[in-house]
């Protein structure tokens, strides 16, 4: 059943898009800029972890 992994996959698919984010924002030499990128980082990360529990919004262990 695919529809047991769509959660998984979706916070995986949001996890990355919150990297992106965060690197962009490191790259950014606007301070706004920056700023706004890690706050949307950070909401995109909150709502992981809402959805999915607190373990969900961080990188798999190696």
């Amino acid at each position: 059943m695919s529809s047991g992994n769509q959660p998984s996959e979706q916070a995986r698919r949001m996890r990355e898009e919150a990297e992106e984010l965060e690197l962009e924002a490191q790259r950014a030499t606007d301070p706004e800029a920056r700023q706004r990128l890690t706050e949307k980082a950070l909401r995109i990360r909150e709502k992981i972890e809402q959805d999915n529990g607190p373990e969900s919004a961080t990188m798999d262990p190696m």
